[in-house]
């Protein structure tokens, strides 16, 4: 990987509409305390209507959120807001979308999954029993059942990054859990630790307490 870890490393930006999130002079994670911003200013700048698609009438939708068409949002679902929701998503029942969340198109949501201060490309899913805090899941990125990206340190310090040659390097962040590259598979029950980074096309075999950045097309898997 690249010392700057920018943004292409990891993300093909033309399967995201919100490519104004990057700088590609800045590592990829700078993107993240960004995202609060930038969408209160889309929300403020957007007209005509705000709540599009199929949205069941016991599902929660809070003043700030933008659903696009043919999105579905089923039954007890709660979007809490800010949030922007693309084009043909499915938020699934008991989908908690809290604070700062942006879902590209043909987005999956899934039930019992947490998600906040986020930015998911298109077509990236958390089906199951995720958690998905102050992180970026790239195009047709996929986690499975039970996934955790941990975003906030036990001890509470700025997150670092470990690199492949054993450094470490401060992103200056309190919260940040991971960057997932592009086709990355990531296995049932596995957890990131904060700070992770997977290059596209990663695997994480299930039940993997993953820390640190994995190159892209590796794999990795309890010893």
């Amino acid at each position: 990987m690249d010392s700057n870890f920018s943004a292409s490393q990891f993300l093909n930006l033309d399967h995201c509409e919100h490519t104004s999130l990057f700088d590609q002079d800045e590592p990829v994670w700078a993107a993240i305390p960004r995202i609060a911003d930038y969408l209160r200013d889309k929300l403020d700048a957007l007209k005509g209507e705000r709540l599009n698609g199929e949205i069941h009438e016991r599902a929660i939708i809070g003043s700030d959120v933008y659903i696009g068409p043919g999105t579905v949002v089923e039954a007890n679902a709660v979007i809490k807001g800010p949030a922007w929701i693309g084009c043909n998503c499915t938020i699934r029942s008991g989908a908690y979308v809290r604070e700062n969340v942006i879902a590209g198109d043909n987005v999956m949501l899934g039930n019992s999954s947490e998600f906040k201060n986020c930015l998911l490309f298109n077509n990236s899913a958390a089906p199951h029993f995720n958690y998905i805090g102050d992180s970026i899941l790239g195009h047709k990125a996929h986690l499975g059942a039970g996934v955790i990206l941990s975003n906030v340190r036990l001890d509470c310090a700025e997150v670092t990054v470990r690199l492949t040659d054993g450094g470490k390097l401060n992103t200056h962040l309190k919260k940040f859990g991971a960057i997932i590259g592009d086709h990355c598979e990531i296995g049932c029950n596995s957890v990131l630790s904060p700070g992770s980074l997977l290059g596209t096309r990663c695997v994480i075999y299930p039940c993997t307490h993953w820390v640190g950045s994995l190159a892209a097309g590796e794999t990795a898997k309890n010893s």
